[in-house]
């Protein structure tokens, strides 16, 4: 019998996952609450192309986890907001011995994965895969980059491994990683650089390593987050974030960030999981924080008015 996983959030990134494993025969359920891509999926197969390829593939999809069976693994990729409602929602597909990976993005609190009391592999992931939703059961496989996996408890590193090599049974180029708090905040700062000044200017990622103002706002933002890096002893992938931001900027700079998009959508942001939880964090330190405020005010006195306009 096929190892059982349910993808929980068949988004860009979940679909695009989801879609490998079930094409490496793994036993996959995808399960969003978007019934006209359930729908789409579930007549037509899964419409994923672009650099993996052109296809469809067969894989099951529901809008509700209700009637499901127990599963040996769930992938997690809804909005960082969306964690304990998603996991409690679908709470009857978990046992005591579910892996539960995590690829989501933002720093979301661990508790949050503890929704379901006795769980025990919660393991957190980056990926760096590109994917695009441009329809019901359509999605644009961008770009293809590793997945990383990591155990935050450090004590179930054997199974937080298991999981890397599904992956890459797959097809998924993933690696075990140790200190997942390192690329999981090097991805943070990432964000933290470019998501709220784009939502708030409506510019695409290149205005902000293009424009100066944009750059300074940029540089006082990271610094600020680069000031809890240090106070809690995070080593960083890269040593100069504000090149590695402005070169990611630049790369992917006819790219909108997702908080533009959701912005530009009507949809809630993850700005609290992102420059909200260097505010946070900044609160507990005693570290000052006033940019990274400032910038998530902005973005959620966007979200209300977009909500005034629905």
């Amino acid at each position: 019998m096929s190892m059982k996983i349910g993808v929980l959030g068949a988004g860009a990134i979940g679909s695009t996952i989801g879609g490998h494993l079930a094409e490496a025969g793994f036993n996959v359920t995808l399960i969003d609450i978007w019934r006209e891509h359930v729908e789409s999926i579930n007549s037509k197969g899964l419409h994923l192309f672009g650099v993996s390829g052109d296809r469809y593939i067969r894989v099951k999809a529901t809008t509700s986890a209700k009637n499901l069976e127990k599963m040996d693994m769930v992938i997690l990729s809804v909005k960082a907001y969306d964690t304990k409602v998603a996991i409690q929602s679908a709470s009857n597909i978990f046992s005591k011995d579910t892996i539960l990976i995590s690829l989501q993005n933002g720093l979301i609190p661990q508790e949050d994965f503890r929704a379901i009391p006795g769980l025990k592999y919660i393991f957190r992931g980056v990926t760096n895969q590109g994917a695009t939703v441009v329809g019901p059961g359509e999605v644009y496989h961008a770009g293809s980059g590793p997945t990383y996996i990591g155990d935050p408890s450090k004590m179930f590193t054997d199974k937080a491994k298991e999981a890397v090599d599904i992956f890459n049974k797959a097809g998924l180029e993933a690696y075990f990683e140790p200190d997942i708090d390192s690329i999981i905040w090097s991805k943070l700062l990432v964000n933290i650089g470019i998501n709220a000044i784009t939502a708030i200017t409506r510019k695409k990622n290149e205005a902000v390593a293009r424009l100066p103002e944009l750059l300074e706002v940029m540089q006082l933002a990271v610094s600020e987050a680069m000031d809890i890096v240090n106070k809690l002893g995070i080593e960083l992938m890269y040593k100069d974030p504000f090149t590695h931001i402005m070169n990611v900027a630049l790369k992917t700079g006819n790219n909108k960030s997702s908080m533009l998009q959701d912005i530009e959508r009507g949809r809630k942001t993850e700005i609290d999981y992102i420059n909200g939880a260097i505010v946070r964090l900044g609160e507990e330190l005693g570290i000052p924080t006033p940019i990274n405020k400032v910038l998530t005010l902005l973005v959620r006195s966007l979200e209300y008015r977009n909500s005034l306009n629905t």
